[in-house]
């Protein structure tokens, strides 16, 4: 599992850090937000209290801040997913021959592709890094 940083997302890192007083493992963009990933036992420190340390980053980056969970393995896809995605709400996930197939229903089918599959590459490249799911199709 290879997790790729640049420089934008380190700074982001720091920050987060710096704010929080967690260190995160990992961070990258779904969606135009900037997602952080923290041991699961941190969570809710790094939310603090009354989302106080969401917004605070949110104020100074200017975008939308999510926190989800390190997966611990294939198991934990579909929390993982259902966390990016929310307010979506899926109806499952399917994991065949090293290929995701999301299922949903019809209205949130365009809202997990985006606009020229922008979102569904961003999903791929993501589920690629922390699942070693190559390919992902939205059903």
């Amino acid at each position: 599992m290879i997790k790729v940083l640049n420089m934008q997302f380190i700074r982001y890192a720091n920050l987060f850090e710096n704010v929080t007083r967690i260190k995160t493992n990992h961070c990258f963009e779904y969606n135009n937000m900037i997602v952080f990933v923290v041991p699961r036992n941190l969570i809710l420190r790094a939310i603090g209290q009354n989302n106080y340390n969401l917004e605070k980053l949110s104020n100074i980056i200017g975008r939308k801040i999510k926190v989800v969970a390190d997966p611990n393995g294939i198991e934990d896809i579909e929390n993982f997913v259902s966390i990016l995605v929310k307010p979506i709400r899926l109806k499952g996930i399917e994991i065949k021959d090293g290929e995701a197939i999301i299922n949903s229903n019809a209205q949130s089918k365009a809202s997990l592709i985006g606009k020229g599959k922008a979102r569904l590459i961003e999903m791929e490249n993501i589920l690629e890094q922390y699942f070693g799911i190559k390919k992902v199709r939205i059903k």
